[in-house]
């Protein structure tokens, strides 16, 4: 078990991408390691204005810690990792990462500071790389007549039927029932169907 910064107080900073994600993940570790306090953020590394982030390293003191629970938990570039981390241990904060290749103590001097710094490198790199194969196959599908996304659970032997039954006045609700797809697949395409046959 790594030891605490100088005996000061570990303060978690968790961070999740989207509000669909959750941080029970993180929050679990922050409290299994003892954090006294814990700051989060639900935005994109990306976004520079992380109120969370912003607040755990203004409460951090000399002789704290700051914990995350992986590095691209505290920033999403190398030059973003390396400004806090090092703006942090001026202050005499040190930071801790919990999981992942860098999981230890950063220390901002020799090897120490060398592999940190290599290891964020290679992270930026494999979204890098992430982000381009994903743009590649977009742009190769649409080149194909692909737009990617589920395929439509509507053809037109479907869209016959659910004109036919609301020509007898049966509500789009139960057409959507009765036919198994959502009201809201319903009433877009019947809305096209009259749209085309104008």
């Amino acid at each position: 078990m790594i030891k605490n910064h100088a005996n000061g107080q570990l303060i978690g900073y968790a961070r999740v991408s989207t509000d669909s994600q959750d941080a029970q993940l993180q929050r679990h570790a922050f409290n299994e390691v003892g954090c006294a306090r814990l700051f989060e953020d639900k935005a994109s590394g990306k976004n520079a204005d992380r109120a969370g982030l912003t607040a755990a390293l203004d409460y951090a003191r000399s002789g704290d810690t700051l914990c995350v629970w992986k590095l691209d938990r505290l920033g999403r570039s190398v030059k973003d990792v390396l400004t806090i981390a090092d703006d942090l241990h001026g202050r005499g904060v040190g930071l801790r990462i919990l999981t992942g290749k860098l999981a230890g103590n950063y220390t901002p001097t020799g090897e120490g500071k060398f592999f940190f710094t290599m290891m964020a490198a290679f992270a930026e790199l494999e979204r890098d790389i992430i982000r381009e194969r994903t743009r590649a196959g977009l742009e190769a599908a649409r080149a194909q007549g692909r737009t990617g996304g589920r395929p439509s659970v509507m053809n037109d032997d479907i869209l016959v039927v659910a004109r036919a039954r609301q020509a007898k006045g049966e509500s789009v609700n139960s057409i959507a029932k009765a036919l198994g797809i959502s009201r809201a697949t319903l009433h877009r395409h019947l809305a096209g169907a009259d749209s085309n046959s104008v």
